[in-house]
């Protein structure tokens, strides 16, 4: 998957702004580049989340077996 990433060279990334450019136009390119910059930002922050959360409940479930187990209520 990656390789198809590692293949992309100065003349396929002029290509693709310029149909970006011709799609979107110049006045709304720079206000695609803002929203697609905040989505990525807000998706980093939400798996960061997930990992945190996910990491913070291996933690627990941990203390809770070297405690002798969860306690019954």
């Amino acid at each position: 998957m990656l390789g198809i990433f590692q293949q992309i060279q100065l003349p396929e990334i002029l290509l693709l702004l310029l149909v970006a450019l011709l799609l979107f136009g110049a006045k709304r390119l720079p206000e695609v580049g803002r929203s697609l910059g905040r989505s990525l930002r807000e998706f980093k922050t939400g798996v960061k989340g997930l990992a945190d959360d996910a990491s913070e409940g291996l933690d627990e479930e941990g203390k809770q077996t070297s405690k002798g187990g969860p306690k019954e209520e």
